[in-house]
């Protein structure tokens, strides 16, 4: 009889290299972005051309891009968000902060002050409006008015902020049969409590801006 041949023990399987961290988060500013025009599918269009126009040197403001892949994550995880979106987007204030040499939240010197624009892979009607002057609230708004040396440009940025915080985010919007807004509405009739008519925005005063912003609907901020 033949001998039996010994079987060959089997090499032990590699381990496979631990996958890298998404990246949810990429940064542009100073010349420099972590993406470019490529990549509308993770960036969408505004993040992919922001990131574009930094690279070819235009003078584009500092900012970031919050990817696609955060919403599919959102709805494919029970409407939660990555652990570390956070921690990636303090970074990325952080970058803003060291490029523009101002700090998010400052109550003394210029803060800085970010605009909130949505955007998609492929563009389409019903994006969510943008939100302007994020950043500012009470102490903020002092901080720009010195800074400024103009008070009504201050309230008048501050109150625009609540408007659309309140509309985009909390959701305060005219219902059906409505003709005006809630927010459209308080300054109507506060116009005509103090001017006794309608006057163009332009002609309101820091004073006027100042008396409107607390009279915004309650459930607006929260």
């Amino acid at each position: 009889m033949a001998a039996k041949s010994k079987a060959k023990k089997s090499a032990p399987a590699k381990k496979s290299a631990s996958k890298k961290a998404p990246k949810y988060v990429y940064t542009w500013g100073a010349a420099k972005a972590d993406g470019n025009g490529t990549m509308k599918a993770l960036l969408g269009g505004k993040g992919a051309n922001l990131a574009e126009m930094t690279r070819i040197g235009l003078p584009v403001p500092p900012g970031f891009t919050i990817t696609t892949e955060v919403c599919t994550y959102y709805y494919a995880n029970k409407r939660t968000y990555p652990v570390t979106l956070q921690s990636e987007m303090e970074a990325g204030v952080r970058n803003m902060e060291k490029i523009m040499g101002t700090t998010f939240g400052a109550k003394t010197g210029m803060p800085l002050l970010l605009a909130v624009r949505s955007g998609a892979r492929d563009s389409m009607p019903g994006m969510m409006d943008t939100i302007l002057n994020l950043g500012l609230n009470d102490e903020t708004v002092l901080a720009l008015e010195k800074a400024t040396g103009n008070s009504r440009f201050a309230y008048d940025c501050y109150r625009r902020f609540i408007q659309m915080y309140g509309d985009v985010v909390m959701g305060v919007q005219k219902r059906e049969g409505e003709d005006h807004d809630p927010f459209e509405h308080t300054i109507h009739s506060y116009k005509h409590e103090v001017y006794h008519g309608d006057i163009e925005d332009s002609k309101l005063t820091a004073a006027d801006h100042n008396s409107v912003a607390p009279r915004a609907p309650s459930s607006a901020l929260g």
